[in-house]
């Protein structure tokens, strides 16, 4: 380089490095205009996390219409770490991300309820695709509230016979995958009376060997099972569930039942063996979200609702 290209190019440099200052004042006041957020994160140290269905929480106080927010707000003043974002049809991920951080109510879940209308093993490939779609859908709005998976009901075994409704969901959930690997948000399957992975019409002590093939048939991390503790009780043993599903069980739903009555109840009641649901955990090493699905309200019907879970659980 020459002197004069010397000289230019330093009179260059210096011009460009004073433009640059002159700017920073206004960047750094751009950036101080920004809003300030804070991560909203649950309480750190608990082997076992008590959550509700955003679905229990109260719309309305008297006459007063209650914004996201303010519900979210109810489940931290009756004491519960969380919710499960059981409306996710209902919201964009934007809203549910700013319902989190006004009210500081962290949200582990989303779920979206027309899977049992827009089911993966529909015969129709437009219901398909649109159930599908509904799954991204609460796939983006978890990841932008800050949880970790989403529950699904796969479909139902009457839309054909166990081969076809299998491989329709298996392929569609394959779909999923990259989506839901990029988010890392895990895909996982309630066990629900929808009659696919156990005999509806048998009697108890069934084995939920059928949902570990299915689930293991995806090899993959993203796919896992949401364990419906009540939803079963009618067909096996929750303890000996727990201890086969091992690591597959990533999030739990929690609701009594009584086989002798054969009717839901709520926590605690019925006579579901919560002595073996308790065993069954420690077997598994479980650490994770327990998630109400009963009966809901304001804030004293959560308060109870999360007692009943501490005495279930017996926290």
């Amino acid at each position: 380089m020459n002197p004069t290209e010397n000289h230019s190019f330093s009179r260059r440099g210096f011009l460009s490095a004073g433009a640059a200052a002159l700017a920073l004042p206004s960047l750094a006041s751009a950036q101080e205009s920004k809003p300030k957020t804070s991560v909203v994160t649950p309480p750190a140290g608990k082997r076992l996390l008590l959550a509700v269905k955003l679905g229990m929480i109260d719309k309305k106080i008297g006459d007063k219409t209650l914004s996201l927010a303010e519900r979210l707000g109810l489940a931290g003043e009756a004491g519960l770490d969380g919710v499960d974002f059981d409306e996710a049809g209902n919201f964009t991920p934007e809203e549910a991300r700013a319902a989190v951080e006004e009210s500081g109510v962290f949200v582990h879940n989303a779920i979206n309820h027309a899977h049992w209308n827009q089911r993966l093993t529909s015969p129709n490939a437009d219901e398909r695709k649109k159930s599908r779609e509904n799954i991204e859908h609460c796939l983006r709005l978890s990841h932008a509230a800050g949880g970790s998976g989403v529950l699904i009901v796969i479909g139902k075994a009457d839309d054909g016979t166990t081969e076809e409704t299998e491989e329709r969901a298996r392929q569609e959930i394959r779909a999923l995958l990259p989506t839901a690997a990029a988010l890392g948000q895990p895909i996982l399957f309630e066990n629900v009376w929808n009659k696919m992975f156990y005999d509806h019409d048998a009697p108890p002590e069934q084995s939920p060997e059928r949902f570990i093939r299915f689930i293991d048939s995806f090899n993959s991390p993203w796919v896992g099972q949401y364990y419906d503790i009540g939803n079963h009780w009618k067909y096996g043993q929750p303890g000996d569930w727990l201890r086969a599903f091992g690591r597959r069980c990533v999030k739990l739903d929690v609701k009594g039942f009584s086989r002798a009555d054969n009717k839901f109840t709520d926590i605690g009641e019925g006579d579901l063996p919560w002595a073996e649901v308790r065993k069954g955990l420690e077997d598994i090493g479980y650490a994770g979200w327990a998630t109400a699905e009963v009966g809901g309200g304001g804030v004293e019907r959560l308060k109870k609702v999360r007692e009943q879970m501490e005495k279930a659980f017996g926290i």
